[in-house]
């Protein structure tokens, strides 16, 4: 026990170190944290890189602008300088996005429940059927999540993560300049809000540039979004989906206040915390854990053949509060 606290301080004092000169930072690693879950489950198959025979999943269209993978390359390194083979890498990379998103508050957010094994498979081509898109429909995007075991009011509260971070134009600019194909703008998104991302997004090509996903505060975890959701600035389609439904209105509804989030997210993992562990479980000689992350020059994950007790969480951006 007291050998993993050390090994969680090392996670968390690098972690914080790397954020002084990265403000983004948590926004890019817990996007990494959602994106690895979703595929297979949380056992960080995201990191693994492509080969000459196979298209890995980081290589994936929705996946080339991720970041955060030299980081965690980072923590990797120093936890296997003390330890070797004791942490995963994605016991590593779920620690990291917590101690992150968790540094604006100086205490955790949530606990992480530790035990993962690194996954051995890593396929491009199974992102884009995982990863829920922000074209989706509210019909589409709930299926999504129920594939996971996830319920409408998981769905709602997890989209709170769009409270920090940004998002770039073309993942959006339909909605401002050819909804359904006419040259209009989406009804639904407040005339104010989308002169503003006009003014940033200036044609339908544009693929580079970036816009904070919560207006006013995307540097900040908090309920902004879902205050901003309801005055109809969600940035995506997927967001502005959640105020569709009758049921996931609601659930918007009583999210406005920072308390309510977070213990909103509590409550997702209290009460899902146990059904998560089937996702994508994986055993036997499926899973490992990895010596090192990745090599530098490659991205190439190594193996590693020193197993741990597995108490897999897979799923998710947020992990069971345990302690």
């Amino acid at each position: 026990m007291v050998l993993y606290s050390k090994l969680r301080a090392i996670v968390k004092k690098i972690t914080e170190r790397l954020l002084a000169s990265n403000p983004g930072l948590p926004a890019a690693l817990l996007r990494l944290h959602f994106h690895d879950c979703f595929v297979r489950g949380c056992d960080a198959s995201v990191l693994i890189g492509s080969t000459a025979n196979s298209k890995a999943e980081k290589d994936a269209l929705p996946n080339l602008s991720l970041e955060g993978f030299d980081v965690i390359d980072e923590i990797k390194t120093e936890l296997e300088s003390k330890c070797a083979g004791k942490v995963s890498c994605a016991d590593t990379l779920a620690l990291a996005a917590r101690d992150a998103v968790s540094f604006q508050f100086q205490k955790p957010m949530w606990e992480v429940l530790t035990g993962r094994r690194d996954g051995k498979v890593s396929l491009a081509s199974e992102v884009l059927a995982n990863i829920p898109s922000p074209f989706f429909n509210f019909s589409t995007l709930l299926k999504s999540f129920e594939s996971k075991g996830l319920t409408v009011h998981d769905l709602v509260v997890l989209s709170g993560a769009h409270t920090i971070g940004d998002g770039h134009c073309n993942l959006f600019s339909n909605r401002l300049y050819n909804f359904t194909g006419k040259g209009d703008q989406d009804p639904s998104l407040d005339s104010t809000y989308a002169a503003f991302l006009k003014t940033k997004c200036r044609s339908l090509s544009d693929r580079t540039t970036t816009v904070g996903m919560d207006p006013g505060s995307s540097t900040s975890f908090d309920a902004s979004y879902f205050v901003n959701l309801k005055q109809k600035k969600g940035l995506f389609q997927s967001d502005a989906a959640l105020l569709t439904d009758r049921i996931s209105n609601k659930i918007v509804g009583e999210l406005q206040k920072s308390a309510d989030f977070f213990q909103g997210i509590r409550t997702v993992h209290e009460k899902n915390g146990s059904n998560w562990g089937s996702y994508g479980q994986l055993r036997g000689d499926q899973k490992e854990v990895r010596r090192y992350q990745f090599l530098k020059s490659s991205y190439s994950c190594l193996v590693c053949l020193f197993h741990v007790p597995a108490l897999l969480l897979n799923l998710v951006l947020f992990d069971k509060l345990v302690a």
